[in-house]
Formats: structure tokens, sequence, C-alpha cells
């Protein structure tokens, strides 16, 4: 059984992996399409912060570990086949150069898995709509609307002053806000894999317990006190999702920074802006969020405060398909995956 937890926790860091460089586009599209920063550096700048991030609270993990199934209907191979269903599916929409967001993917993997092993009454379908669903819809609409209006504020501002001098300070802003949002990426998106760790954990101990036995030496040191987020956990989750956002993530950079519409340095300062605070709300409050809908939904409103057709709406309407599709489909592969290991063990 502890062979088993070893490959989930290597699983999971290999999500989190994935999810760094799937993600990085995040946190650097926009500095990197206006020329601010060249790819590489803004890589390695934005691993750094997503670092910091990470380690600053474990809200979000730990609704990821409590929040949507309760850890004796988890097994390691629910949350492994939950791990592989997102991590296919953010492979297949990153080779598609696709913006999904691997937050829902990792909550549609769970979800199948649990179902799959438990049936659909072990899940809870009800934290899955107020942790999940509603944000899936209020995050990017208030990342829209602020980006909105703020863009509108700083045109407002700038108004008079010369375009050479407005560039040049947008630049300078832009290295700032391009770190607050790898800060807030790492606050939300890292938590998650915490999460998922955090519970395979949970079911480990749990399952030791019912059957009279404990967990002894050095495997008892990794497990957590309770629901609480081990200190290895953290640091681990934290260090995979700098070293995979400092692998990069062009085909989605390109998406993101250019092909939604052509964006300035101030248009970039106002996106990342605004989605910074928007995710770091949500973190604060144990919400994941997708980071990738937020800066998504940003860019989109800073374009819209331009005038509505600056927005390539065909691009924007294909991210939001995979928006919608991103937990079913990432269910449905673990569902299947979940199954499979279930007649393999079984």
């Amino acid at each position: 059984m502890v062979s088993v937890l070893v490959l989930v926790v290597i699983a999971a860091v290999v999500f989190d992996y994935i999810n760094g460089f799937h993600d990085a586009a995040n946190a650097i599209a926009t500095v990197v399409s206006t020329g601010v920063l060249p790819m590489r550096t803004a890589t390695i700048v934005a691993a750094l912060f997503n670092f910091v991030g990470a380690v600053t609270g474990t809200a979000v993990a730990t609704t990821i570990a409590t929040g949507f199934a309760d850890p004796g209907d988890v097994t390691q191979g629910v949350v492994l086949s939950a791990l592989l269903g997102a991590s296919i599916w953010n492979l297949l929409t990153w080779w598609w150069g696709i913006p999904s967001s691997s937050s829902h993917a990792l909550v549609g993997g769970l979800c199948g898995g649990v179902v799959a092993h438990a049936g659909t009454g072990a899940f809870r379908w009800a934290a899955l709509v107020q942790k999940v669903l509603i944000p899936l819809v209020v995050s990017p609409t208030v990342g829209f609307i602020s980006a909105f209006f703020f863009m509108v504020a700083l045109t407002w501002i700038f108004r008079r002053q010369a375009a050479a001098k407005v560039h040049r300070l947008s630049r300078r802003l832009q290295l700032v806000s391009a770190c607050m949002m790898a800060f807030s990426h790492g606050s939300n998106d890292a938590q998650k894999s915490m999460g998922i760790i955090t519970l395979a954990l949970v079911a480990y101990a749990t399952t030791l317990t019912e059957q009279g036995q404990a967990a002894t030496g050095f495997v008892a040191s990794l497990l957590p006190n309770g629901t609480e987020v081990p200190l290895w956990v953290i640091l681990t989750c934290a260090g995979a999702i700098a070293l995979g956002t400092a692998a990069g993530g062009e085909r989605i950079i390109k998406t993101m920074g250019t092909k939604i519409i052509r964006i300035t340095p101030l248009q970039g300062f106002a996106a990342e802006t605004a989605g910074t605070f928007t995710i770091l709300a949500a973190s604060h409050v144990g919400v994941p969020v997708s980071t990738t809908h937020c800066i998504n939904a940003c860019i989109m409103g800073v374009g819209a405060s331009n005038r509505i057709s600056a927005v390539r709406w065909g691009v924007a309407g294909n991210i939001v398909i995979a928006w919608v599709v991103t937990m079913p489909a990432s269910a449905a592969i673990a569902f299947v995956i979940s199954t499979l290991l279930g007649l393999v063990t079984g």
C-alpha cells in the first residue's frame, strides 16, 4: 500500500509540474507579447514568484483535501485516476494551444474517480456548485468587469500624457504586475496538488485505522496531523509548479498574448493587476478558481474597453468552450481509469 501511495505522490508532483508549464502563460503571456521581457527571463521570474506565492497559505489545499469527498470514500486508486485524468486533459489542451483550467481538470478528475469507485452519492455535489461552478462564472466576470473599468480609468488618467512617456511607464508597471500575477497564480494553483496529496495521505491513514494498524517510522512522520497540509507537501508542490513554470508554455502564451487581442503594455498592466486581485481574493477564502479563466477574462476586458471589435471573439469563444468541456472531459477520463484500476486490482 505504501508503494501505491508513493506512486500517487509522484503523479501529483508530475501534475503540478504540468500545471506549471501549462499555466505559465497566465503570468507572462502579456509581458512577453508586449516585448517587456524575453521569454526565458519572464519564465524564470514567474517561477520564482510562483514558488513564493505557493508557500503563503493552504486554504485552497484544505478545500481540495476535505471539500469534495469523505476520505473514507477515497482510495489511492481514486486519487491516482483523478491525477491521471487531469494530467491527460492538460497535456491535450496544451498541445492544442488552448488555455483550459488545470483547477477544473483536477476537480473533474476527482469527481470521476470518486463516482467510479463509490457511486454518485459519495461525491459532494453541493460543494462542487458552491466552490467550483459558481466561481467558474463569478471569477471571470469579476475579472472582466474590473479590468474593463481599470483600463478606462488608466486611459483617463494618462489622456494628456505623451504616448512615448506612457509607453515607457507602462513597461515598468507591467514588470510589477507580471510578478504579482505569478505570485497569485502560485497562491491558488500550487495548493491544488497540495490538497490532493493531503487527501491521499489522509485516505492512507484512514485505511490503516480501519485495518487496526498504525504507520510507523519514516512513513508516520510524513502523514498529516488531521487534515493539516504537511510542510514537506507544501515545499514539494511549490517547487514542482515553479520548475514547470520555468519550462514555459509557448503555445498557450501565443494564444493568450496575441490571438485574443493585440495587447499593449498599459493593457497588460491593467489585465494582470485585475487578475491578481481577483485570484488573491479567491485564495484567501479557499476557493480553487481557474487562474487561466481569470486572466483570459481580464485580457478580454481591457480589449473591450477600447472597442468591442478589438477582441477576437471567435478565439475567445473557443476558449469558453474549453472552459465548459474541461470538467466533464477530465471526469470521464478519470472514471475510465478508476474503473480499469478497480478491475485490475479487484
